[in-house]
């Protein structure tokens, strides 16, 4: 444990930083799903509705440097391009 209070206080700090980031990368994780599970259903309208929920919530985290810029790029960029293949088909 650490001694001095300034070393003290960042522990504190980084669990209640860590409690937050966990439950928003679920919240991300659980909007992909979603958007995975209406691909797999190939209902294109809700997968592209639930989509554009996801992407607003996944650049909002990304900002918030709870999930790196390149993850939320390659998230999107997954999701949209299995989206125009059930279109496609």
């Amino acid at each position: 444990m650490a001694n001095i209070q300034s070393a003290k206080k960042r522990a504190r700090q980084t669990i209640v930083k860590n409690e937050l980031k966990s439950s928003q990368r679920a919240s991300v994780r659980t909007a992909i799903k979603s958007v995975e599970q209406a691909i797999e259903a190939k209902d294109q309208e809700q997968a592209k509705n639930l989509f554009l929920k996801a992407q607003k919530l996944i650049d909002k985290m990304a900002n918030k440097k709870v999930i790196t810029k390149n993850s939320a790029s390659r998230q999107k960029s997954k999701l949209n391009r299995n989206i125009k293949l059930i279109s496609s088909n």
